[in-house]
């Protein structure tokens, strides 16, 4: 089972992104568990590709695929930004970066996923849910 969305850079469309993982979790009766897991890890990529990777520019898109089998759910975000390092993330968790408002979104996703890989540059996340 695979479902695909695409929106523009917009903050607004994260209501596109809800409603898209709402869906996709009725049709396929996933668990609540799993599906509070899914919608904040993806609400959190879709944000990052908006933000930081597309700059909120309206002329790039978010491309967003749901794939489902009998053991997993797998989640890739890719926006059309230019990347970024994701192998030096500071840990929003210490001290010094407690009061710093950004890199809290891809520590969520790292929590609540069982698996999360970045591809080109870090345009491209795959967030895993374990059934």
């Amino acid at each position: 089972m695979e479902k695909r969305l695409n929106i523009i850079s917009q903050i607004d469309n994260i209501n596109e992104v809800e409603k898209f993982v709402d869906e996709f979790s009725e049709e396929n009766e996933i668990h609540s568990d799993i599906y509070g897991k899914v919608l904040i890890a993806t609400v959190e990529a879709v944000n990052n590709s908006i933000v930081h990777g597309n700059k909120e520019d309206v002329n790039k898109k978010v491309f967003l695929s749901f794939q489902m089998d009998q053991d997993s759910i797998r989640i890739l975000v890719e926006d059309e930004g230019e990347g970024f390092d994701y192998t030096h993330l500071p840990d929003p968790t210490k001290p010094e970066n407690i009061e710093n408002i950004h890199g809290r979104g891809i520590y969520l996703m790292q929590h609540l996923a069982d698996k999360v890989e970045f591809f080109k540059d870090g345009k491209l996340v795959q967030m895993s849910f374990n059934l």
